[in-house]
């Protein structure tokens, strides 16, 4: 049986909330999680950094407080791979949201027509 799509998302978002609206206007079922509350974990951020072609970065808010906040700009370069992966596993609001993972999709940000591409194959 294929694993649930998950949608990890903030209330307050615009893109959470209109990504939300689009899974729901194309009857895609999907389990959505507060990600500040709980955030990705390790696991599923490895997963998701596979899809990502590697690039860490992508799975940052880099335009969130936290992530300025936290200098992450000048640090991220430093880190090893598994210590930003624990920093975002720790930190919902570091990660890049709308953050899709399912069987065969992994989506960080919304954009409708890369959304429909990504969930027609999966």
């Amino acid at each position: 049986m294929p694993e649930p799509l998950v949608v990890y998302t903030y209330a307050n978002c615009s893109t959470c909330r209109d990504a939300v609206k689009w899974l729901r206007a194309h009857a895609i079922a999907f389990e959505e999680k507060p990600i500040y509350e709980t955030p990705p974990s390790v696991p599923e951020l490895r997963r998701m950094l596979a899809r990502q072609s590697g690039e860490l970065r992508r799975l940052f808010n880099t335009s969130g407080l936290s992530y300025k906040a936290l200098d992450l700009k000048t640090k991220l370069p430093q880190l090893s791979e598994a210590q930003a992966l624990e920093l975002l596993a720790s930190n919902g609001r570091l990660v890049k949201r709308p953050f899709v993972l399912g069987d065969k999709v992994g989506l960080v940000g919304f954009k409708p027509e890369a959304w429909a591409a990504a969930l027609a194959r999966a």
